[in-house]
């Protein structure tokens, strides 16, 4: 299990943070807002980030922004040190179970609603991908009140980490950064990656890069050039996955390491 950092203190930002917010369409846009507390299952995570779960057991892996994800409840039971962060990750089972209630309720609208945004491809409907996400966040909600409080599940938020520099085999990071583009400036997108590379001594898989509207992050190439001034170099992949509208690539950090 990766070690704490013992210099940082205790997170105090307020969960889902939310910097300066810009004007966006609603009719060609997800309405975000706030961060969705939603959640994928390990299978759908293998897909947009190119993993093969076997691979990873034995090796420590750092979810970011996991919400309800069933990534660390599935991947510990293959042998994986998996662990998750989440700002809300301090709150009661019933707060979360209701959280999720809630969220789950608004996003399969805007599903439905914004249809145009949506690839049924890695799901053939729109009936499977709302039956495999309530899988995750169920599968989630089990593990996170029997093993809540065990070192799996720590509340934290980008763009502080509070673990030791390169603590991680790989680091993973899922809707968060780039689709929230109208929420997070780009600053705050710099200071995070950086962040994540910081506690990762292998790779960073960051995925999506398209923002609500499912349209390239704009400023992709500027943070590409700012990460690679401090030392980490990038990579755009292609992943065989796109259930978003232009959700078929992942940005790939490599931080220096000694």
């Amino acid at each position: 299990m990766p070690t704490l950092a013992p210099t940082l203190s205790p997170v105090t930002t307020p969960p889902r943070p939310t910097p300066r917010v810009r004007p966006a369409a609603a009719a060609s846009t997800l309405d975000l807002p706030a961060v969705s507390f939603f959640g994928r299952t390990l299978d759908e995570y293998g897909r947009f980030f190119a993993l093969d779960p076997s691979a990873l057991r034995g090796r420590a892996v750092l979810d970011v922004a996991a919400g309800p994800s069933s990534f660390t409840a599935e991947a510990r039971r293959r042998g994986v040190d998996a662990v998750a962060v989440d700002p809300l990750y301090d709150r009661p089972h019933a707060e979360l179970a209701a959280r999720v209630r809630d969220d789950y309720a608004r996003m399969f609208e805007q599903i439905r609603e914004k249809r145009r945004l949506f690839r049924f491809k890695t799901f053939p409907t729109f009936d499977a991908a709302e039956t495999d996400r309530r899988a995750a966040a169920a599968r989630f909600l089990a593990d996170y009140e029997g093993n809540g409080r065990h070192g799996r599940y720590v509340r934290a938020s980008l763009p502080l980490l509070p673990f030791l520099d390169g603590a991680f085999d790989l680091v993973l990071c899922a809707h968060l950064l780039f689709i929230y583009a109208t929420r997070f400036d780009f600053a705050w997108h710099v200071t995070a990656c950086a962040e994540l590379a910081r506690v990762s001594h292998g790779e960073v898989r960051i995925h999506p890069l398209v923002g609500p509207g499912g349209k390239p992050y704009a400023e992709l190439d500027r943070l590409r050039g700012e990460l690679g001034a401090l030392g980490i170099t990038t990579e755009v992949r292609k992943v065989n996955y796109e259930f978003f509208v232009g959700s078929s690539s992942m940005l790939v950090l490599n931080p220096q390491t000694t």
